[in-house]
């Protein structure tokens, strides 16, 4: 098995609205956002294109988070629920027959990200 990773950036604001802290003020990331595809290679002796991928990230996440206040998309825009919401947006448009979406990790900081998977692949 393969595990293929694209990286992303994004710049954004947001503020958590349950939270204490100086968070709750509006404040801005430059985000960096890793996709990992897992599967097996294909005829072309590929997982998926990484064009291919980017594609899909580009319509399916960067066109509404970039440059975007996140609150008006995501409710309560946590590194986490960034992530989650990310993988859940993907993961019927990464879902191939020999490959599928198995992680999504978001950086808010170079020293703190997180990372999302719904379960373990194959």
């Amino acid at each position: 098995m393969f595990f293929l990773t694209k990286e992303f950036t994004f710049d954004a604001a947001h503020n958590l609205t349950s939270y204490h802290g100086k968070c709750e003020k509006l404040h801005g990331h430059t985000y960096k956002l890793q996709i990992t595809v897992a599967g097996e290679k294909n005829q072309e002796d590929m997982v998926i294109d990484f064009l291919q991928l980017k594609e899909i990230v580009k319509s399916e996440v960067l066109s509404l988070l970039d440059h975007a206040y996140i609150n008006d998309v995501i409710p309560q825009p946590t590194a986490e629920n960034i992530a989650e919401w990310i993988f859940k947006r993907l993961a019927s448009r990464i879902d191939g027959s020999h490959y599928e979406l198995y992680e999504v990790a978001v950086w808010e900081t170079p020293t703190s990200f997180v990372r999302y998977r719904e379960r373990d692949v194959w």
